[in-house]
């Protein structure tokens, strides 16, 4: 198609009922493990069933994430006894998703859980509140983030945080380790002065944060809950040989470690340009569990970021290069972010055509919005990104996402997010899945 083709096909199609799954409720969507942990932007588990009923009709399928985020296509995957391959920049990404998608029994982790809670802390007559048995404790807290630990945190949680962090650094059991990470990650805002109803780093000097030990001792009783749902689900031939079903790493989206065409179907949600700063969202996380020395070099190395130019490359989709040629005359700088993450783009979608078997599809979804007046279309520069990396564009997919967790309203001025009240336009009301097949 040619791009006036492409952008009369995406005028043309409709919003389709079938994909919004209005009837889901938040216990559906956050079914078995997808209730760990937090994270902005994910798709619904129902969205990626749908999409392998589909496409997938045999059960030794591969299925790959490129942008694995908090899980939710490994997660399904491995759900239904099929191999499953991920990878993300983001290491607190790679971290929930190899727990979300680790059953482990049930009995066990219990077990297990019971004797971390009890080296935290003594629990008398059904009170909250916690007190350590072990005072004399050391807390393991990371030195060289000391100052932002200490701008996010008081000193009894920084403190209390770093002693369930050191009990947590003793357990010896790879999995579980990981589940209690992931369960430590989650909280961590909670007992934080970051402003609960903000995604971006802000402090709110009158919150009265959680006492971390009661934290995570409620979440750790969810977790167990949604373990023990997930295992039941997962076929016992993958519990008995995870290792060769499960594929999740630490690495750009442009070059997994993943053989050329090996995967069946993938179904990825991609970063939206200068959206999310997710380095900065997961700071906490990333402090907390020193998984980078520099937060400053760690964050150019996201898709999307507004960290990220380049000026010895050129786009091949001629709907990105307008939109950035329109940025640029309003806002330079903005237009070169836009044209990184499209660069950026154009090499995923080159690596998803590679490890595609002939045949196979890749579902991208993805939304427009508008910054400073101008439209974002990236469904449209994705759709005519996917051709040049070779692949026919098989079917177009409109969606509401009214279950889709996303602020949802920009200030149309400075295209910022805002709240309801104050904004003036829709960030994503509705989304695309642009599907794209392998010949």
């Amino acid at each position: 198609m040619s791009p006036n083709e492409i952008l009369e096909w995406f005028k043309q199609t409709p919003v389709d009922k079938a994909w919004s799954f209005n009837g889901c409720k938040p216990s559906d969507t956050g079914k078995w493990t997808h209730g760990y942990h937090r994270y902005p932007a994910k798709f619904i588990p129902q969205l990626v069933e749908h999409l392998m009923d589909c496409y997938i009709t045999n059960g030794t399928a591969s299925i790959n994430d490129p942008f694995m985020g908090s899980g939710t296509t490994i997660v399904s995957a491995i759900s239904r006894g099929l191999c499953a391959s991920g990878t993300d920049i983001n290491k607190v990404a790679h971290l929930v998703t190899k727990a979300k998608a680790t059953p482990i029994k049930p009995d066990y982790l219990e077990k297990r859980v019971k004797q971390f809670l009890s080296s935290i802390c003594n629990f008398q007559d059904n009170k909250q509140g916690f007190l350590f048995s072990k005072s004399q404790m050391h807390p393991q807290i990371p030195e060289k983030h000391l100052e932002r630990i200490d701008y996010w945190f008081a000193e009894e949680a920084r403190d209390e945080l770093g002693k369930i962090l050191a009990l947590i650094l003793d357990e010896t059991d790879q999995a579980v380790q990981a589940f209690f990470f992931v369960a430590l990650s989650h909280v961590l805002k909670t007992c934080s002065i970051w402003s609960q109803s903000s995604t971006k780093p802000t402090r709110d000097m009158k919150k009265r944060p959680t006492p971390p030990a009661d934290a995570i001792k409620r979440h750790l009783s969810k977790m167990l809950k949604g373990n023990a749902y997930f295992y039941a689900v997962v076929p016992s031939h993958v519990k008995e040989n995870l290792e060769h079903y499960l594929n999740v790493q630490t690495s750009s989206a442009k070059a997994q470690a993943v053989p050329d065409d090996s995967v069946d179907l993938i179904i990825s949600s991609s970063p939206y340009v200068t959206s999310y700063e997710y380095a900065d969202l997961h700071q906490l996380s990333t402090i907390w569990l020193d998984l980078a020395d520099d937060l400053k070099e760690y964050r150019k190395q996201f898709i999307g970021t507004s960290y990220k130019q380049y000026e010895d490359r050129s786009l091949f989709s001629q709907i990105a290069s307008d939109i950035v040629e329109e940025m640029v005359f309003k806002n330079k700088k903005k237009g070169k972010e836009i044209e990184a993450f499209f660069i950026d783009m154009q090499e995923v979608f080159d690596e998803s055509f590679r490890i595609l078997k002939p045949g196979g599809r890749c579902c991208y979804v993805i939304g427009n919005t508008k910054l400073k007046g101008v439209d974002i279309r990236n469904a449209e520069a994705f759709a005519e990104s996917l051709q040049h990396s070779g692949f026919k564009l098989d079917r177009l997919i409109k969606r509401e996402i009214p279950l889709k967790i996303l602020p949802q309203k920009r200030d149309e001025k400075t295209g910022r997010f805002a709240s309801n009240d104050k904004a003036n336009s829709e960030a994503y009301p509705t989304e695309y899945i642009v599907i794209g097949l392998k010949e």
